[in-house]
């Protein structure tokens, strides 16, 4: 395994060396990668777990790949049981936050076999990953407050799911949050007998308590929200409530880096068609309305071209999605006109922490029609 890590280390020093970074950040730009990098472990005792996974190898290469990529920031998910391989080639260029452990027989076998629903183990398999000369602040790790499936539907309950978030000061002194996540999945055969709703609705109350998360804690620095969501829009109904819920409070605007660069900025409606190359990752962005700066997408890449090993094969089973923020002056306005209790009722009211409100709500309500009611 040393062999491994060191032959990795010399050779990422060496493409460094030799080749331009496709991402290297200057004055008023920053890159931010999303990558499952997909290390669970091939095999406990008699069970094949991850059999085709990239294993100990795999995982060299793929840690080679992003020091190669040289991204600003680095967020990871399902960094599992080779995390000294994932991070073998970053340990020079790169801070992290924790790793909160692997999937082997020492957390196995501390568990509550007695009574099978308390069966859970501690680790969220998240990483983030900063250059050096950038700066973690601040930094939080939250669990979901609910997940699906113990012994089936992926399994998403046998792990402590969540989030994390960063406060990060960029090399030229620019501040942004940092969300970085993995959400419940939908196992392939569920997906096939239509028995996902179950998953469907837990990744909705996901969005929900990010989306309250993040509303609750916004001020005047832009967000970016990324991770392994395993939400498509055409099946799952987080526009509406994650994008579009937290722009009808007026507070801030929220884009989807992908879809604007390759979609022109059309979304697909829920239940439609799958857009082609729509992945389960997303790098989503927030700019607060008050504030004097903004960030905004210049370019948006799911890599499919060098996430290969020598085969042509990908090194793991997502691709990664690779965007380039510029920094900007915010010229956004908030669009929002007042309205007194007696107005009429307008499509839906929202709360400043972005959270659906009835329709005698007391307090400050916010429509989608940018509509602003207070009601005593």
């Amino acid at each position: 395994m040393k062999q491994h890590i060191f032959l990795s280390v010399i050779t990422a020093m060496t493409m460094a060396a030799t080749t331009p970074a496709m991402a290297q950040s200057d004055n008023g730009s920053f890159s931010v990668m999303t990558l499952n990098v997909d290390g669970l472990p091939g095999k406990i005792l008699f069970f094949n777990v991850n059999e085709n996974g990239p294993k100990l190898l795999g995982s060299e290469a793929i840690s080679l790949y992003m020091a190669a990529k040289d991204c600003d920031i680095v967020a990871m998910q399902e960094n599992f049981n080779y995390r000294l391989a994932i991070w073998s080639c970053l340990f020079l260029g790169y801070e992290h936050d924790e790793w909160t452990g692997g999937i082997d027989l020492v957390d196995l076998k501390d568990q509550d076999y007695i009574h099978p629903h308390n069966f859970k183990l501690k680790c969220d398999g998240l990483n983030t990953a900063w250059k050096r000369q950038c700066q973690s602040t601040d930094y939080e790790r939250v669990p979901w407050n609910r997940n699906f499936g113990k012994f089936s539907h992926a399994g998403d309950d046998l792990i402590t799911k969540g989030f994390r978030r960063h406060e990060i000061t960029l090399q030229d002194g620019t501040e942004v949050v940092v969300y970085n996540m993995h959400m419940d999945a939908s196992d392939p055969r569920d997906v096939r007998l239509g028995n996902e709703a179950k998953d469907r609705e837990t990744r909705l109350s996901q969005w929900e308590q990010l989306r309250q998360h993040i509303m609750e804690r916004l001020d005047d620095r832009p967000v970016v929200v990324v991770g392994d969501m395993n939400s498509y829009y055409y099946r799952d109904a987080f526009k509406a409530a994650f994008i579009d819920a937290i722009q009808a409070t007026g507070l801030a605007t929220v884009g989807d880096a992908w879809v604007e660069k390759q979609w022109g900025g059309v979304y697909p409606e829920l239940g439609s068609e799958p857009l082609d190359d729509e992945t389960l990752d997303k790098v989503l962005y927030i700019n607060p309305t008050a504030a004097s700066m903004a960030i905004t997408p210049t370019s948006a890449e799911v890599d499919k071209t060098d996430y290969i090993d020598i085969d042509g094969k990908p090194l793991g089973d997502h691709y990664p999605l690779i965007v380039r923020f510029s920094i900007v002056p915010n010229g956004v306005t908030t669009g929002i006109k007042s309205a007194d209790s007696s107005s009429p009722v307008y499509d839906e009211w929202y709360s400043l922490q972005g959270v659906r409100q009835d329709d005698n709500a007391k307090g400050i309500s916010i429509s989608r029609s940018g509509q602003k009611r207070i009601q005593k």
